[in-house]
């Protein structure tokens, strides 16, 4: 486990990159609240937009998650246990005004990286309402 990334994987570089592409800037693993001690992969700040991009392995994903047939119980918990803080993550964060977007590592980037412009275009559009 100490070999695997907790930041800029290539999921993560391949939607910055597209994100940038758009003309879009943010910031790279960031905590979008101070007090909350959970780091988001991609967060624009005055939108309040945060963006996890999660790996199929670490969190779990429905489609590809396969539990290892060795220590079984251990990865079990992980897993639980990861699934667990992601939920927490995104109440804390929506709680605190936040807009809260999960991409799986084999979403498709662009249409992830769509989905995000318009996720800030929105939140944009939002604020200069008020």
């Amino acid at each position: 486990m100490l070999g695997c990334r907790s930041r800029d994987t290539r999921p993560e570089k391949v939607l910055r990159s597209l994100l940038h592409a758009m003309g879009l800037r943010f910031r790279v693993c960031a905590r979008p609240v101070a007090e909350v001690r959970r780091t988001a992969d991609v967060v624009f700040p005055k939108a309040r937009v945060a963006i996890f991009v999660d790996g199929c392995f670490w969190h779990g994903c429905p489609e590809h998650y396969r539990l290892p047939r060795t220590n079984t119980a251990y990865w079990d918990d992980k897993i639980t246990g990861n699934q667990t803080r992601d939920r927490q993550t995104d109440e804390l964060l929506q709680e605190a005004g936040w807009t809260v977007m999960r991409v799986w590592e084999h979403e498709d980037a662009a249409v992830a990286a769509r989905k995000v412009a318009l996720a800030v275009s929105c939140a944009h559009d939002d604020k200069s309402l008020r």
